[in-house]
């Protein structure tokens, strides 16, 4: 897992930061604890599985609140139908309006071995319904997701390329990594690394370290706590961010029993 967070700041290392930044959408983002706080993981729900979430953040200069309403569908055992629809409060304190509306699919496409970690590939889409200033006009993206379990640890690694539907903007392109650390039971610990060039320059000039919790509150319901602190130009400074989800009870297996007569 070290290596994995060694080429994320290598990546980082070799790119000019670039002091321009725009209004950073929220774009399709993963429901716990199938991921991190953005970053995705390959383990999908299972078959006909249904998931729903409801996300608060704040964020500092800029100043602004965030709720998302997200969901999840089980296509196959493999295959995830994913949506996100964000909502923005009080930006510069006096606007307030819809995000695009995003959506996809994730298939894990390599299932983990002993060494060697599963994969996915994400397809994304983005209808153009948000407010002027929180819009790319929709767009289309991809992406490849790699995850490992070792021991009570959960690394990822995610790679992901978005063109925004506004022909004058450039395209996104996204490296984040992130741990789940199980420290108990019904209790992780989260850290996750974004790395991100917007679509603004053709520099990265994002890097966002974010930390938290997530405790396994009932057997189909987990509460995630986080805070953002933002490496490169401090935009934002740090965020705040709360989240809770629901997840469609597993069916458990019956063990039938057998007698034999004497």
């Amino acid at each position: 897992m070290k290596i994995w967070f060694s080429v994320l700041f290598l990546i980082a290392g070799f790119c000019c930061p670039s002091m321009v930044r725009a209004y950073d959408p929220l774009g399709l983002q993963p429901i716990s604890p199938y991921g991190i706080f953005s970053v995705m993981s390959a383990e999908t729900l299972p078959q006909r599985g249904i998931a729903m979430e409801v996300g608060v953040e704040q964020t500092q200069h800029p100043e602004f609140y965030r709720t998302a309403l997200k969901g999840a569908y089980g296509l196959t055992d493999a295959i995830e139908l994913d949506f996100t629809a964000p909502v923005v409060y009080r930006y510069a304190n006096t606007i307030d309006g819809m995000e695009d509306f995003s959506f996809g699919f994730r298939h894990r496409f390599y299932d983990e071995g002993k060494y060697s970690p599963s994969l996915a590939y994400l397809v994304t889409a983005a209808i153009g319904n948000g407010r002027d200033e929180f819009s790319t006009n929709g767009g289309i993206g991809a992406g490849l997701i790699a995850t490992k379990r070792v021991g009570p640890f959960k690394a990822h690694l995610n790679a992901v390329y978005q063109k925004p539907g506004t022909g004058q903007l450039m395209s996104e392109v996204t490296f984040s990594g992130g741990v789940d650390f199980a420290a108990a039971n019904s209790f992780s610990i989260l850290s996750e690394i974004i790395i991100k060039k917007d679509h603004t320059t053709q520099r990265y000039n994002d890097i966002e370290t974010r930390f938290g919790y997530r405790i396994k509150t009932m057997d189909f319901m987990y509460t995630t706590i986080g805070v953002g602190f933002n490496l490169w130009d401090r935009t934002p400074a740090y965020r705040l961010m709360v989240s809770l989800s629901l997840i469609s009870p597993v069916k458990k297996k019956e063990i039938r029993r057998i007698y034999e007569e004497e």
